[in-house]
């Protein structure tokens, strides 16, 4: 399996790399989620909810705003995830993905 960092560099070479990927056999698995990626035949994406993190920072602010102290308040860690698969590279890499996998999928390309 081919795992892609968050990475700003690779992001834009990832759409050439995927392809490989596929034609040998091997999945790609983007660490972020990354629409584009994903419709581009990986075939999985698994991150952070970006609505999620932004709520985490409106709660954040709005408590500074109230008084707290940003230097006594504890670093978050993302709470929500989000998982997307492309059932098209599962069918170029010949896997069956189980029907309990896709129902917990929040996106599922086909």
């Amino acid at each position: 399996m081919l795992l892609a960092p968050v990475d700003a560099e690779l992001d834009g070479r990832s759409v050439r790399i995927i392809p490989h990927g596929v034609l040998h056999g091997l999945p790609f698995h983007a660490l972020e989620r990354n629409e584009r990626v994903v419709a581009e035949r990986a075939l999985v994406s698994y991150a952070p909810s970006l609505a999620g993190l932004f709520t985490q920072a409106a709660e954040y602010v709005d408590k500074i705003l109230k008084g707290a102290k940003p230097a006594e308040m504890p670093i978050a860690q993302p709470t929500v995830f989000e998982l997307a698969i492309n059932l098209r590279t599962a069918k170029a890499l010949g896997l069956r993905l189980p029907q309990s996998l896709l129902q917990r999928a929040d996106r599922v390309i086909e």
